[in-house]
């Protein structure tokens, strides 16, 4: 028996004249455009929510040396960090945090030179993080939160011991869980002064809110900040090779 005989997508399928067709995606479409005016008002209350500020000096081991959550912004105002699953030992990182990471490196030309510094966080040490890396051909930057307490207080690494043993506060309730890494999304602002603030995190499914350029854009504290002319993308986007540097 050929695959098209036991194809059951296509036997599920009410098959329509063109007339049908286009009346059906036109009702689809209506309910896309009210998805959209939701995500719209979601996105919204995720960048008028309150600001912690963060008082604690963090370090970091990069490939620029030790550097601080403050250091991490490279002259600009808004922080991406991506929590990244490989803890210290693991031969390889975690396959969801992968295949997440495999979208990053084409879009953070875009955020660099729209005042959105983007990096990659993991408690390894930095030689594996480095040889990890390698290994996937990436190339966005990617520190080492091994010596310090980052991964903990943003709730992505787990001591799991003692009387906290298989218990995790992630995604923002206690749950129960053997693993002692978990993923997650931290955004961050840096005001005029150098005051440092945490201003959203997502975990779990919370992170498929976030990737992609506008995806971070819309959850960042300045949105879109398409504030040209044309208040679109064409205001200052560039293919990425046009981009000038010293602007």
């Amino acid at each position: 028996m050929s695959k098209a005989q036991i194809d059951t997508t296509t036997q599920n399928h009410k098959v329509v004249s063109p007339e049908e067709w286009i009346a059906a995606r036109k009702d689809l479409l209506a309910k896309e455009k009210e998805f959209t005016r939701l995500q719209e008002e979601l996105n919204q209350r995720a960048r008028e929510l309150p600001w912690e500020r963060v008082d604690k000096e963090y370090r970091f081991e990069g490939p620029n040396g030790v550097e601080t959550l403050s250091d991490l912004f490279d002259g600009r105002s808004q922080l991406i960090v991506t929590h990244f699953m490989l803890g210290p030992g693991w031969k390889e990182g975690c396959v969801g945090c992968s295949f997440g990471a495999d979208h990053n490196d084409g879009i953070v030309v875009h955020l660099e030179h729209h005042d959105v510094s983007y990096v990659v966080v993991s408690r390894a040490p930095l030689p594996e993080i480095n040889a990890f890396k390698k290994r996937m051909g990436w190339h966005f930057k990617w520190v080492s939160s091994h010596d310090s307490d980052f991964n903990f207080d943003y709730h992505v690494s787990f001591k799991q011991e003692g009387d906290e043993k298989g218990k995790a506060y992630y995604n923002y309730e206690t749950i129960q869980s053997s693993m002692d890494e978990l993923p997650g999304i931290s955004l961050f602002y840096k005001d005029p002064a150098g005051v440092v603030y945490h201003t959203y995190s997502a975990y779990a499914r919370g992170v498929e809110l976030l990737g992609g350029v506008y995806g971070f854009l819309d959850h960042l504290p300045k949105g879109r900040n398409e504030t040209g002319r044309n208040r679109n993308l064409t205001d200052w986007v560039r293919h990425h090779d046009k981009y000038d540097d010293a602007n």
